[in-house]
């Protein structure tokens, strides 16, 4: 089981805000230019913590393959599709 750390959560967390200030700004009738700008803020985030999850889980179990004398280029493949379908 992958278990996340503070940063990750913190992100997520700040995600969160945003996503909630942008629905406040629907609310309150803001312009679309600014609801966009926000809504490009929070997928930023969202991209920047993907990539942080898949980079560190992929540490971690490199690190266990590398233990077990096991060759990691399948799980770097995995990784990088991984990330390429989160586009």
């Amino acid at each position: 089981m992958m278990e996340y750390d503070e940063d990750v959560i913190r992100r997520l967390k700040r995600m969160e805000g945003q996503v909630r200030g942008v629905l406040r700004m629907m609310e309150e009738g803001k312009g679309c230019k600014d609801v966009i700008t926000q809504l490009s803020a929070v997928r930023s985030a969202a991209d920047k913590a993907m990539a942080y999850i898949v980079a560190t889980n992929l540490e971690h179990c490199i690190l266990e393959q590398q233990e077990q004398g096991q060759d990691s280029g399948k799980l770097v493949k995995e990784a990088v599709e991984l990330l390429l379908k989160s586009r």
